[in-house]
């Protein structure tokens, strides 16, 4: 049971400059899904980890090794203040 001629299909595709014409737009439009989708699940793991909160942690972490630092003596509480003003 078969389609014939009748329905626009010959043995091997479309009749024309029509079928090929379809076939760019089939495999343009696959192309910009994809490129679609990988932008998206890149935007979506660059706002996980946006750069404020990025920057707000390195600086969070930055001032608790001065902390540390500070607490063993190695350096002194001018020292400490200094390295906490620069970061903020």
């Amino acid at each position: 049971m078969g389609f014939g001629r009748g329905w626009g299909m010959s043995g091997y595709g479309m009749h024309g400059l029509g079928g090929g014409i379809m076939m760019i737009l089939f495999w343009a439009l696959i192309i910009l899904g994809i490129v679609y989708l990988v932008r998206n699940l890149s935007n979506n793991n660059n706002n996980g980890n946006n750069n404020s909160n990025y920057n707000r942690s390195n600086e969070d972490n930055a001032i608790n090794i001065a902390r540390e630092r500070y607490a063993k003596g190695e350096i002194s509480k001018e020292e400490y203040d200094r390295i906490v003003k620069d970061l903020k």
